[in-house]
């Protein structure tokens, strides 16, 4: 299968016009096919990976059921989505378990974004960061806890979030640091104690600016130090609602290639305006705005497709976007062998979209949805 005249993204987040051919599941280096179909100009672009996720179509990844996974990997699948790392919400490690398991024994139909990793968002967080995560939940940092749920999950986990002021927590991102990515999350830490959280091996900051002190001239805080550490990434909720366009032109001018863009979403996306749930607590959601009844913004509406068109609409260019909705995240998860480009010889999840970035087509593993 060939497919001619397209403007085809680049990993530096450029596009050039030419073909694209895949053969079972795999992108096929240029001339390796005959007759070519063309796509009149349409943007290829590879499928996206969110790695920051809860839920959509009514279900959550915490539900712990096959059904489940199944129906937020379908629906990921159908909106240009193919590998998700969905996230945990604070729970005991008994839930936790339970989880892990469910995940370690689930694996994708055709018409499904593959699971290649889950996200430990909680429950090693702080207090008075909590947001929309239940307190009476929170735990403090701790390796062997995090081992014990690992196993269960058979290495699903990719990401582990932490707040790096808690007790425990630097010895605790010492440890893990070669077992699993560690994300700043949910914290109070100032400037000086989330540089030495990245010294001992932290490399990624949850949801940017969202539960965290603010950007400060006197005291830059978290977002200071991810910017003054060249190696770690950061992720961002460009959703119209978590993060002013202002502050998302910003961001990308700070931290260029290291912005990883993800949804947040919960159970409500996809789904009309009504009362739903998010780690067990009553969530109200309006348009693309999920709330606490207390107010809290809890996760978001939106998915990650809608969410780089959001971005888009902000200003920031579509091979930027791309490039932090797929080439940055499946670096992020180390799946980058597979996802995040067009490359010859990596999976064919490929979107084409029109000049209003409406999907045109969708490629999963080489087969069209």
């Amino acid at each position: 299968m060939q497919f001619s005249n397209l403007k085809i993204y680049q990993p530096d987040g450029t596009f050039r016009t030419g073909s694209l051919a895949v053969a079972d599941d795999r992108i096929l280096a240029a001339g390796e096919t005959g007759d070519a179909v063309d796509m009149d100009g349409l943007y290829a672009i590879p499928g996206l990976v969110d790695l920051h996720f809860h839920g959509c179509m009514g279900r959550d990844f915490c539900d712990g059921t096959a059904e489940a996974i199944s129906t937020l990997a379908a629906y990921q699948a159908q909106n240009g989505v193919a590998a998700i790392c969905p996230a945990t919400m604070t729970y005991p490690e008994e839930k936790l378990t339970q989880i892990a398991q469910a995940a370690a024994a689930w694996s994708a139909q055709t018409h499904e974004a593959a699971l290649v990793g889950i996200n430990m968002e909680g429950p090693f967080i702080s207090e008075k960061k909590k947001g929309a995560q239940n307190g009476a939940y929170l735990h403090a940092p701790d390796a062997a806890m995090f081992r014990r749920v690992q196993a269960q999950a058979n290495g699903l986990f990719k990401l582990c979030d932490l707040a790096p002021e808690l007790p425990g927590a630097m010895q605790t991102i010492e440890e893990l640091s070669g077992e699993v990515r560690i994300s700043l999350a949910h914290t109070e830490a100032d400037y000086d104690t989330a540089c030495e959280a990245f010294r001992r091996g932290a490399r990624q900051v949850t949801h940017l600016y969202n539960a965290m002190p603010p950007f400060s001239h006197r005291a830059p805080g978290v977002i200071g130090a991810a910017f003054d550490s060249e190696n770690v990434a950061v992720e961002l909720i460009a959703d119209g609602v978590h993060i002013h366009p202002s502050v998302v032109r910003a961001v990308f001018t700070l931290f260029g290639g290291r912005v990883i863009l993800i949804s947040d979403s919960m159970m409500a996306t996809g789904l009309e305006d009504g009362e739903y749930s998010l780690g067990g607590q009553a969530v109200t959601v309006r348009g693309n705005l999920a709330t606490l009844h207390d107010g809290t913004i809890a996760g978001s509406a939106t998915n990650l497709m809608d969410c780089v068109r959001s971005a888009v609409r902000m200003g920031i260019p579509l091979g930027q976007a791309v490039q932090a909705a797929s080439t940055n995240p499946a670096r992020a998860l180390g799946i980058e062998h597979d996802y995040g480009s067009l490359e010859a010889g990596k999976l064919a999840n490929v979107v084409l979209l029109d000049d209003e970035l409406n999907i045109h087509t969708i490629l999963l593993r080489g087969r069209m949805l």
